[in-house]
């Protein structure tokens, strides 16, 4: 299991802990749940601090990735939390082959450090990391937002995203059935209570914000706009803010997916990112299809694992 902690920046360092519960000590746990709550606690109200792991569930704890974004001040030394983000883990089915499914999950930063571009670690980094430790498998990914800045990073960053006003977003059978499954028995994930209703056409989630998760809802002038106008529009049109919507994203991190973060991150002009990419290309090539085959207890597309002797 994920277990890090590295200088990501020149005063910052990132932590990244998979399934705390299951492999970190109660006193760990509850110092984690405490720096989850110091950034939570400069948005919203101490009532409000309940809301998923933040309550120091756990059960929450054993089937989530936690990252979190440490400031260090080089004066005198101690260093405070400045942003999270929880991955939570959904049990589902697919092919009838069980399956997980990473939920991009509740996403916090401090304010005075809004604009340092955080996102990419607190989404992307963690999701390629998971993706690697999978053996490159491709690993399903869900998000449920209204925040058009958050819908277009999530359509921008993953494959075979659905919904999204990209041209080739399509909703496919696979699509449909993790979008339902998720909605079956995963509510509590996000905070949907179990009253809101789902349209399967647009993957729309009506009355949202009934479970637990009320602080969370905004009007569309509070959310924070994507770049591209286009996803701005498509939040706008799609979203009834005032009932208090979202929309459910299904998607995909693959090798494409991995590469075209590490552009985004590490410009291939530079060593870290040539040496990523081709990497990259290379697993995709040659290394990540021999692992598959030589791994006998994992499925890999129309290829089972060997029968446990019973």
């Amino acid at each position: 299991m994920i277990n890090l902690t590295w200088r990501s920046g020149r005063d910052l360092w990132t932590r990244i802990v998979e399934r705390p519960s299951l492999h970190l000590s109660d006193t760990e746990c509850r110092k984690l749940v405490e720096d989850l709550r110091a950034v939570a606690s400069l948005t919203l109200n101490e009532s409000e601090l309940e809301y998923g792991v933040l309550g120091g569930d756990t059960e929450r704890l054993k089937n989530c990735v936690i990252t979190i974004v440490y400031q260090v001040d080089t004066k005198s030394g101690p260093r405070r939390p400045i942003a999270f983000n929880v991955l939570s883990l959904l049990d589902v089915e697919l092919s009838s082959r069980p399956t997980t499914v990473m939920h991009l999950g509740l996403v916090m930063v401090d304010p005075s450090v809004r604009g340092r571009g955080l996102s990419a670690t607190l989404y992307g980094l963690t999701c390629v990391l998971m993706f690697l430790t999978g053996q490159g498998r491709p690993l399903w990914i869900s998000n449920v937002t209204q925040v058009p800045a958050v819908a277009g990073m999530v359509a921008e960053t993953f494959s075979d995203v659905f919904p999204s006003p990209r041209p080739d977003a399509r909703r496919s059978f696979d699509h449909l059935s993790l979008a339902r499954q998720i909605m079956a028995k995963h509510r509590a994930a996000f905070g949907v209570g179990e009253d809101a209703g789902f349209d399967e056409a647009r993957f729309v989630i009506t009355d949202a914000y009934t479970g637990g998760s009320d602080a969370l809802k905004k009007t569309f002038a509070q959310a924070a706009p994507h770049r591209k106008q286009k996803y701005n529009d498509f939040c706008q049109q799609q979203l009834d803010y005032e009932r208090g919507d979202d929309l459910i994203q299904i998607g995909r991190i693959d090798t494409a997916a991995a590469g075209q973060y590490l552009r985004k991150v590490a410009p291939p002009t530079t060593a870290i990112g040539l040496t990523g990419l081709v990497l990259l290309l290379g697993a995709r090539m040659t290394f990540l299809p021999l692992i598959h085959w030589l791994s006998p207890n994992r499925a890999w597309g129309v290829l089972r694992p060997v029968k446990q002797k019973s």
